[in-house]
């Protein structure tokens, strides 16, 4: 492991190996910046990636994947004229594969790292002044780093609520929802979010009852409400129960299950529910605790936040990115400000366009959206225009037995500028980009639809809802 001193201070200490971390180490590397990179690990660990690679995006998705077949062996191969008999669950080996994968990932971040000329500093990282960073190493080795730029990428953990205790156990977080032992006879997801309805309808699939709880009268907050509503119907359709406008006041856990107390939001009689396990999923909060940020005068907001001018915090040379700052807590949106942020540094113009990050939810069917939502036009009271296209129309989509869904497009009334996009349907997650990249472009909503599109795909979609903007959708 190489070691600076003072004499010879890292241009760049970075404090966190996830999806912001890591790749603003990789970034400083080619940029040709003396960089280390600060990382403990999850739960003792020695993997790179932070909550994302370990027991986040990549492992749920290893889940959705794999249980999405299983439930497509049981329920849908028949009608597509495959007979293979009742598939057989095999918990253990879908687990494995998920943690084999999740190991190649951590692995690749080694490689990298080395590639780039990266010092991965293994342990707890603390600012103990200004550019000063010690490592805490996991045999209780504490070494002292010297760093002329110090970025803070811890990330973020779970958020709690009065009266439910996590234990991993009965009660578990997204992290435990990952590894539970058995498929669950009955779920009950406390939060009606992204991560409560991805992992929800994981184990839905392999055979659990899931009721999820929502304080709001609706689920996933943030979300352009129409394609809220067609989601929720579409996953109740798929079996799950949703109480809205809710709240857990208590679950007590056993060795056989949970009993969770829920009431009304507006007040009433509460009632008792049972149930084998329970999923806490009411959002995150950062990680910003024990990082010594007092020594260099920065002080958090209420909630853990750290406030920043383009990065920079209010000490100098200590910067911040992903999930620690404001804004949507996702991984490609650290990304974007983990090259903007070393870009900075490096003498270079650093920028992350804000309102054109998008939001994925990894269900079947998917939904993914990027920039306005009709809501916060009429609240801004901006003149749009709106194309709408329906996967029923759509051939590939047809033939492949994925019709639930639509495309809908939001674009400016005068200048038809892109101003919103949003998908509810098949492989949605890997066709918003062309939307993110037209609103990069500024481009209108015409660009779209006179660009040739490949037939037969659910991409031809894109374009016809660009051409209902205008009026002319020619396939519905």
């Amino acid at each position: 492991m190489a070691e600076s001193t003072p004499e010879t201070p890292y241009d760049v200490v970075i404090i966190g190996g996830g999806p912001g971390g890591y790749n603003a180490a990789i970034r400083a590397g080619q940029l040709g910046l003396k960089v280390a990179c600060v990382d403990k690990g999850i739960d003792g660990g020695a993997t790179l990636g932070g909550t994302c690679l370990n027991v986040g995006c990549m492992p749920s998705k290893a889940l959705l994947h794999a249980s999405e077949l299983y439930d497509a062996a049981a329920n849908h191969f028949a009608e597509l004229g495959i007979e293979v008999g009742k598939p057989k669950l095999n918990l253990t080996q879908m687990m494995a594969q998920k943690a084999a994968s999740v190991a190649q990932l951590t692995k690749g971040i080694e490689f990298l790292f080395k590639k780039n000329k990266v010092d991965w500093l293994k342990g707890k990282g603390k600012i103990t002044g200004p550019g000063k960073v010690e490592v805490a190493g996991p045999d209780g080795a504490v070494t002292q780093v010297a760093a002329r730029n110090i970025v803070i990428a811890t990330g973020s953990e779970p958020s709690a609520i009065p009266g439910v205790s996590v234990d991993q156990g009965r009660i578990v977080d997204s992290t435990g929802a990952l590894s539970l032992p058995e498929v669950p006879k009955s779920l009950l997801v406390i939060g009606a979010g992204i991560i409560g309805l991805e992992l929800g309808s994981v184990w839905r699939r392999l055979g659990a009852q899931v009721t999820v709880v929502e304080f709001l009268d609706r689920i996933t907050p943030g979300m352009d409400a129409e394609v809220a509503k067609t989601f929720q119907r579409a996953l109740t359709k798929q079996g799950m129960t949703f109480k809205l406008s809710s709240k857990v006041t208590s679950a007590k856990a056993s060795k056989k299950g949970v009993s969770v107390t829920v009431e009304p939001v507006a007040g009433g009689g509460a009632e008792t529910i049972e149930v084998d396990y329970v999923l806490l999923c009411v959002g995150r909060r950062p990680y910003t605790d024990g990082l010594g940020l007092e020594s260099v005068g920065i002080t958090p907001d209420k909630r853990g936040f750290i406030e920043t001018d383009h990065w920079k915090t209010t000490a100098a040379g200590v910067w911040a990115i992903g999930d620690v700052t404001l804004g949507p807590m996702l991984a490609h949106k650290a990304e974007d400000e983990a090259v903007a942020c070393i870009e900075t540094i490096a003498g270079k113009a650093g920028h992350v366009a804000y309102g054109i990050i998008p939001s994925v939810v990894y269900t079947a069917p998917e939904v993914a959206w990027v920039g306005k939502t009709e809501e916060e036009l009429k609240a801004e009271g901006r003149a749009y225009k709106t194309g709408k296209f329906p996967f029923t129309a759509n051939s590939r989509a047809r033939i492949n037995h994925e019709t639930e869904g639509f495309v809908k497009v939001l674009a400016d009334a005068a200048t038809d500028e892109v101003l919103g996009a949003h998908l509810i349907g098949p492989s949605v997650s890997e066709m918003v980009a062309e939307y993110c990249v037209a609103m990069e472009f500024r481009a209108a909503s015409e660009d779209v639809a006179r660009t040739c599109h490949p037939h037969p795909t659910r991409s031809e979609a894109l374009r016809q809802a660009a051409m209902g903007v205008e009026g002319w959708t020619m396939q519905a």
